[in-house]
């Protein structure tokens, strides 16, 4: 696939998900010489980068071509000064597309919205897997995002992995809580069957692998196949066999269900708590 705008793109924020976006653009075949990055602190990678591929690195915003979409990337707790500094970037006919945990659609048309010209929003929520192409993002828009916006951000968002939308931003907090902190959950599963294997018996640094490279490997099955988890798990448990044994324990009373549903509340009411 090969990435298309209407105009420039401009990325506020080039650090690990600005980056690793930024790369993926250029991977799908995005001109560089419409990429204009705003980083106060850039890479050594991203100045070479620039250099050697065309794209414009810190350039006057008033030399800025009016943008087609602005990819707002810095951390939630820079990005009231971030705003404050892109006057000359508020334009009409851009869409204003953020990737910061916490800043909600309100908070950005308070700071990007003009007399006569409401600024065309989408909120989103990439995964830390996005750093290796195989995130998954849920985006939200606000009334003034045309549908051709909409798809331009669901293509650019593709870059790092899945895309989805929510009519409703509240359903945002919900998201967080399942896949935007969901990949500590994997890792912690990971952690704990370690430890499991240690208990029995086996060597610290086998049972680190067995457990990394099991979680590793089930979702590489689970990516390639079209069967659902539940499929699968049903697939590779005998009648009273060994999985079969350890799945009692997991689906019994207060086990993994119960604690993941109340594992995942917790995180859906910390969510709406930093969104204020």
């Amino acid at each position: 696939m090969t990435l298309k705008l209407s105009g420039p793109l401009v990325l506020v924020g080039a650090g690990n998900m600005g980056g690793g976006m930024l790369s993926g653009w250029l991977d799908q075949g995005l001109n560089a010489t419409d990429i204009y990055v705003l980083d106060p602190k850039p890479s050594d990678e991203l100045v070479q980068l620039a250099a050697a591929r065309g794209l414009h690195l810190n350039p006057a915003q008033k030399n800025i071509p009016d943008p087609a979409l602005v990819l707002l990337a810095v951390k939630p707790q820079m990005m009231d000064v971030a705003l404050d500094g892109l006057d000359d970037l508020v334009r009409p006919g851009a869409v204003y597309l953020s990737i910061a945990a916490g800043k909600t659609i309100p908070y950005f048309e308070g700071k990007l919205n003009r007399p006569g010209q409401d600024a065309a929003i989408v909120r989103s929520i990439p995964n830390t897997p996005a750093a290796v192409g195989r995130g998954i993002t849920v985006a939200c828009a606000n009334a003034s995002v045309s549908a051709g916006q909409k798809a331009m951000c669901t293509g650019l968002l593709g870059a790092i992995g899945e895309v989805g939308w929510v009519e409703e931003e509240i359903l945002i907090d919900a998201v967080t809580a399942v896949s935007g902190s969901g990949p500590a959950y994997v890792f912690y599963l990971a952690e704990c069957m370690a430890k499991a294997g240690e208990a029995l018996g086996l060597p610290s640094d086998l049972a680190a692998r067995l457990g990394r490279v099991t979680v590793e490997g089930a979702g590489e099955l689970m990516h390639q196949s079209n069967d659902t988890p539940a499929d699968l798990r049903r697939k590779v448990t005998s009648p009273a066999g060994t999985t079969a044994a350890a799945l009692d324990v997991l689906m019994g009373e207060d086990g993994l269900p119960d604690v993941m549903e109340r594992a995942i509340k917790a995180a859906e009411k910390r969510s709406r708590e930093l969104s204020g």
